[in-house]
């Protein structure tokens, strides 16, 4: 065992005599907390488990003095009593939400499927009805996955393989990505990017995940059809369809356009509202359709405005928060984003850019001697906290030359 390592290691066969540190050093491989493990599994063929008690008393005891606390080691038979225990606490839960999971398991063909749908349903009654039972399926998944390949847990597989199925029914209707935190990140993005400490250099990694998914058009839903898919069929998972599409749209939008934070704001007190109770399920779907119309109109204001995605971007970032401007300002301001962005792809953000300080300083005085054609109306003060927004904006959005979030847009 000296010098050993792997990160995930989840069984130990001991086949020869061990004691003291080096069985405790031993067992520990099987030990480690990795991804989802619940637990390490040790297997002794020589009776090792007796030296393991003295190991233990040694090296396992509380570092206060006293000798009270559960042994790190048990029989593989706890792992039962546990399942046991994770499967009632999820028939209980659903029974509190009318599932029925005995009279799922004995249904079977389309009246099994039906039944599942509706447990679905049942259980979407809020997000926290929903993360609870996310939870303890995941709980008693982990467990199951544990025990394995013992031959214990095959009397408990169709109810564990049921519970799972309804999880992951649920799941497939949520988006992987989570805009939970994604409104702090931006608010933190905007004071930070006028700080007087500096700039934030981000990790292109970290927008490199944004566009794995695909580009979601909320415009080609038929919103009769939807409707009526609604009134007919099950209506929270109907609705939660919508709020996830809606979901990724937002996460889209606003990594094209930060400024688009306040369309955030809005989702996630109707959600709060939603999950409140303060609305029902028929006035959250109503919301959600008239949301997702405003957001369709929001995709095509480029267009509107007579500009690329990327020099809207420019320009929402140089007129928020609202500046009173003229009709004739507004034009100005408009072509003063189309310039920058002409200057910088033409001339600055070259590969690699943002790995020189030469190359940062260039694109820095670009911007600032761009801006300085911006109306009257921006006083000093307003002017650098454009420039500095402009840049971090330049920044993060674009890594080297034909190199941007707006590549495939």
């Amino acid at each position: 065992m000296t010098g050993f390592d792997v990160p995930s290691c989840s069984t130990i066969y001991l086949d020869k005599p061990m004691r003291n540190h080096t069985l405790m050093q031993t067992i520990s491989r099987a030990n480690r907390v990795y991804g989802d493990k619940l637990n390490g599994l040790i297997v002794d063929y020589i009776g090792v488990f007796r030296n393991l008690e003295k190991a233990l008393a040694i090296y396992g005891s509380p570092t206060d003095g006293t000798t009270d606390g559960d042994t790190p080691v048990k029989d593989k038979s706890f792992l039962i009593d546990a399942l046991e225990q994770a499967i009632d606490e999820t028939i209980v839960f659903c029974k509190e939400h009318n599932v029925s999971i005995s009279g799922i398991e004995d249904a079977d063909g389309f009246g099994r499927v039906k039944l599942i749908d509706d447990a679905v349903d049942s259980i979407l009654i809020n997000d926290d009805s929903k993360k609870k039972y996310l939870l303890l399926a995941g709980s008693l998944a982990r467990i199951y996955k544990a025990i394995l390949p013992d031959k214990a847990a095959n009397g408990l597989a169709p109810c564990q393989k049921l519970i799972t199925t309804i999880a992951e029914k649920i799941r497939s209707l949520t988006p992987k990505a989570n805009i939970s935190g994604i409104m702090e990140d931006v608010e933190v993005l905007l004071d930070k990017s006028i700080a007087t400490e500096g700039y934030v250099f981000h990790d292109l990694s970290e927008q490199k995940k944004y566009g794995e998914d695909n580009y979601i058009d909320l415009s080609q839903i038929d919103f009769e059809a939807l409707k009526s898919a609604f009134e007919n069929g099950r209506k929270r998972i109907e609705t939660e369809k919508l709020r996830a599409s809606i979901e990724r749209k937002l996460i889209q939008l606003v990594r094209l356009n930060k400024t688009r934070i306040d369309y955030l704001e809005k989702f996630k007190i109707m959600i709060d509202e939603y999950n409140s109770g303060s609305h029902n399920v028929e006035m959250f779907f109503t919301k959600l359709m008239a949301f997702t119309k405003e957001l369709n109109a929001e995709e095509k204001r480029a267009i509107a405005e007579n500009l690329a995605e990327e020099e809207l971007t420019i320009f929402d970032l140089l007129k928020t928060p609202d500046i009173s401007l003229t009709k004739k300002d507004e034009l100005q301001v408009k072509k003063v984003a189309q310039k920058l962005l002409e200057t910088l792809k033409g001339e600055k953000l070259v590969l690699d850019w943002r790995k020189r300080q030469q190359s940062r300083a260039s694109v820095r005085v670009s911007i600032e001697v761009t801006l300085d054609l911006l109306p009257r109306i921006y006083t000093p003060e307003i002017y650098q906290k454009k420039c500095d927004l402009v840049y971090q904006h330049v920044y993060d959005s674009y890594f080297g030359s034909a190199q941007s979030i707006y590549a495939h847009v």
